[in-house]
């Protein structure tokens, strides 16, 4: 008989970290191909894991969740305009999608050149020494071909103009895969898949969970006593990379610069000293913040930090810094749908999204939102 029971405790431990068991069913219809007609007019599904309840309601109460002496944590990276559409010198058309803000390198008789990885989308994939062009102001040249489609690639451009100014007139948001619209962008991305407090360029995609806060509802969270701080994430392409092992253990992260300033640090270190909670907008927030734990000093206080981190987290981990999460809804078999398992517990989360395609909830980046609380 324990026999039996040990090897029904060994599957209920490997179900935790096979892939198939993070899959759910979700219409095509709620995934959101627009964001809310306002930022904080989203829903918000409240899955409180000290009560073991469940709370449907709006974006803008998010103030009667958190308590005078909290601190809200958010990621400040900023999209950049990363897609880019061209010709080849034979002519054909081609699109590129930048994986990193692209670093200057040279600049010599008037021209500055820049490096960086990106996907190339063409009916004949460019050779190694092809040039690229996109506009009078911006050129580029394939240096060499990656593996997945990927290439290392230089750009070219005036050594009088900004390379982010040039982007921002040539180039286009990449809004995810999965925002599949007849048109394509509208002006209205540019602004509504930013963060109001996004400043530091960086990023391929948003961090969206921060998407939900409008400068009213940051202001009255503000005047009620509660913190607000900052962190830096560069969300990588890889955010959409799928996960391809059946034992997610196996799977491995792509590094992502990381910076907690030392101001942030401080109020972290002050906050968990007075009693008050962690709340991370967003997983990225999150990541950041668990990271930052493994340089804390000896006494656990945390302390400023820029590094690329790599850190994957999914059931089995222990949070060190976060308390309490903000976060959009995760694709299924997603390594974001493994960091909330692993705070709030795989079977709560997974019923949690079961309710929310019952009742409707917008599903990924321009969705609606949860709040986890795992300590109130």
């Amino acid at each position: 008989m324990s026999q039996k029971y040990n090897d029904m405790a060994q599957d209920a431990v490997q179900d935790i970290y096979r892939l198939s068991s993070y899959d759910y069913p979700l219409p095509e219809n709620q995934i959101a191909q627009q964001p809310a007609k306002q930022r904080d007019q989203s829903r918000l599904l409240v899955l409180d894991c000290v009560n073991n309840s469940r709370q449907h309601t709006q974006f803008e109460t998010l103030c009667e969740l958190i308590s005078p002496g909290d601190l809200l944590v958010v990621n400040n990276t900023k999209v950049f305009p990363a897609r880019l559409f061209g010709h080849k010198e034979t002519g054909g058309k081609i699109e590129i999608l930048l994986l990193h803000f692209p670093s200057l390198v040279k600049q010599e008789e008037g021209v500055c050149q820049a490096t960086t990885q990106a996907l190339i989308k063409s009916s004949k994939r460019p050779k190694p020494g092809s040039v690229l062009h996109f506009s009078d102001t911006l050129q580029a040249r394939v240096e060499s071909l990656l593996p997945d489609g990927k290439a290392e690639i230089r750009l070219f451009y005036p050594a009088h103009a900004d390379l982010e100014q040039i982007l921002e007139k040539h180039g286009e948001i990449p809004l995810p895969p999965y925002i599949k619209r007849p048109d394509g962008n509208t002006t209205e991305d540019a602004q509504r898949y930013q963060t109001n407090y996004a400043r530091h360029l960086g990023s391929v995609a948003a961090p969206t969970a921060g998407l939900h806060l409008s400068n009213p509802l940051i202001e009255k969270l503000k005047d009620a006593g509660i913190g607000f701080a900052e962190v830096t994430l560069h969300v990588g392409y890889g955010t959409f990379a799928p996960v391809r092992c059946e034992d997610i253990r196996d799977h491995t992260l792509h590094k992502e610069l990381i910076r907690v300033p030392k101001e942030t640090a401080e109020a972290i270190n002050t906050t968990r000293e007075n009693g008050g909670k962690i709340w991370a907008v967003g997983t990225t927030t999150a990541r950041t913040l668990e990271f930052a734990a493994g340089h804390a000093d000896k006494k656990g206080r945390l302390q400023s930090v820029e590094d690329l981190c790599g850190l994957y987290m999914y059931p089995g981990y222990r949070f060190k810094i976060v308390d309490n999460l903000i976060t959009n809804f995760h694709l299924p078999k997603s390594s974001l749908l493994f960091l909330v398992a692993a705070l709030a517990g795989k079977k709560r989360v997974l019923e949690a999204y079961g309710e929310a395609v019952e009742q409707g909830y917008r599903f990924f980046s321009y969705g609606d939102a949860m709040a986890i609380i795992t300590k109130s």
